[in-house]
């Protein structure tokens, strides 16, 4: 292979030509001289000829090296004649330079092989970084030794399972918040808690820099982002699928094998599933045609309805100002509650919902989700609030609670509106105390009795028999007066 060196490079303003001689020990040299340029790199000179200080030009099948004033740059050219960098004497990659990058690391391929592209292509150090939202003991082990073997210099690991639960779920929860009358948000929610976590990592590791794995397509590439530049807008953001040319798991494993990075030998899942403690969802393969019945074998966190116990379960929900507190009597912590409904309710089969989202990207998709604990708590605080709020709390509140999901859809968690719509749930709720009962049976919860202190249904007032509180005979006179505008439009009409 032929070995190149630049003794003598113009500046970006100079006009001289560069040309290469040949001498017979096979070393180019390269001087300032008034020749043409050789055909071998003439193209990628002109197209680079102002970044000469900071890159380097290579042909196929050579090795290049040049020193200009202090700075030595070395670069391997591809067979397709793209230039492939290594980095300079300042660290630099293919795309710049950055110090450290916190990456969001789950331990599966995807995040596997970004460790090696982040350091190839920025030339920066990379800390892993994975939050416990509550996915499963089996999603966490062997992660440090995964990252490491991918190049990490290290993995921090966060247990955010009760803050999740607490400062993300819960609020939710008491806001009613719902997307397109069925999604409860589960990743939605989990987003804004995972990014805020990196944010603090990044301070804590003093990186420059945070990265995800989320694709071009999707909701969570939003979510992250919004997070990180609300909470520090310094923070340079990485998403190499928007970025890099791996287009499937072929490329990906090609890559993993090429920077010797361990393959995970996982059974890939022909479902992409996401699980939190909130919810499971799947989507995907069969999925991606709406006229497909999901398989029965697809569910994971609850069981087939027709296969649900052939006897009821009743279950008691304590709820203190619109939160959930207690299960059977029991006080609970957020996770721990949330954790023994979803074994519950998925033993009932409770939960599942199949629907066609609106992406905030603007396509539709289709996707399954299994929220057995959460459909039972959402089913409990409703049922409280028809006991505590009036005719028109209840509809003022149902009307921002739309909003509301739609900016936690959105990943707009930490936005001033959200957290103004925030303050309305936790004042409008202050009296949503006391408990519900349910019955769990074969895929529905059904509310039984519902009781709190601060109930607006009285007995004595709403009874068929007689009360002093409430004059049948007034019914006549609300009803002519809240009747007169239609009295008067039918008047018109008539011409009377």
């Amino acid at each position: 292979m032929a070995q190149i060196t630049a003794t003598s490079l113009p500046s970006s303003s100079s006009s001289s030509p560069l040309a290469f001689r040949l001498p017979h020990n096979g070393t180019f040299r390269c001087q300032n001289l008034a020749c043409p340029r050789t055909p071998l790199l003439a193209q990628e000179l002109s197209a680079r000829r102002s970044q000469l200080t900071g890159s380097v030009v290579v042909s196929n099948h050579a090795t290049v090296s040049r020193s200009c004033k202090t700075q030595a740059i070395q670069a391997a050219l591809s067979t397709n004649g793209n230039t492939v960098v290594a980095t300079d004497s300042n660290g630099a990659g293919l795309r710049g330079k950055l110090k450290k990058v916190v990456l969001a690391y789950s331990g599966g391929l995807d995040t596997s092989v970004i460790v090696p592209w982040l350091k190839e292509n920025y030339g920066c150090e990379v800390v892993c970084f994975t939050a416990d939202v509550g996915q499963g003991i089996k999603e966490l082990e062997g992660l440090e030794q995964k990252a490491k073997a991918s190049g990490a210099s290290q993995l921090v690991v966060k247990d955010l399972k009760e803050e999740f639960v607490k400062d993300y779920i819960f609020p939710c929860l008491r806001a009613g918040a719902i997307y397109e009358r069925k999604y409860l948000l589960g990743t939605s929610m989990a987003r804004p808690v995972i990014a805020k976590a990196m944010v603090d990592v990044a301070a804590e590791v003093g990186a420059d820099a945070v990265a995800h794995g989320c694709t071009g397509k999707g909701n969570d590439q939003v979510r992250f982002e919004l997070t990180f530049f609300s909470l520090n807008p310094d923070l340079k953001v990485v998403a190499p699928w928007r970025e890099w040319e791996i287009q499937g798991r072929e490329d990906a494993i090609e890559y993993a094998k090429k920077h010797n990075v361990p393959v995970p030998v996982t059974k890939k899942s022909i479902y992409s599933r996401d699980r939190n403690l909130w919810h499971l969802s799947h989507e995907g393969d069969i999925l991606e045609d709406p006229a497909n019945e999901p398989k029965k074998d697809m569910y994971m966190m609850s069981v087939d309805p027709e296969d649900a116990p052939n006897e009821p379960e009743y279950i008691e929900i304590g709820i203190e100002s619109g939160i959930p507190v207690s299960l059977n009597g029991k006080t609970l912590s957020p996770a721990t509650l949330l954790s023994e409904l979803n074994t519950i309710g998925g033993k009932h089969g409770i939960g599942r919902i199949d629907m066609v989202e609106n992406r905030l990207v603007g396509m539709k998709s289709r996707g399954v989700y299994e929220t057995p604990g959460g459909t039972v708590l959402f089913t409990a605080c409703q049922e409280l609030e028809s006991l505590t709020l009036d005719r028109v709390a209840i509809r003022v509140k149902d009307m921002l609670a739309l909003e509301y999901a739609e900016m936690v859809y959105a990943g707009r968690w930490f936005d001033p509106l959200r957290e103004s719509m925030d303050a309305f749930m936790e004042n409008i709720t202050k009296t949503t105390t006391g408990s519900v009962r349910l019955k769990l049976y074969k895929g529905s919860a059904t509310v039984t009795a519902r009781q709190s202190p601060f109930s607006l249904y009285r007995q004595d007032i709403s009874s068929f028999e007689g009360s002093e509180m409430y004059n049948q005979a007034d019914a006549a006179g609300f009803i002519r007066l809240y009747g007169l505008p239609m009295r008067v439009r039918a008047m018109l009409d008539k011409e009377i």
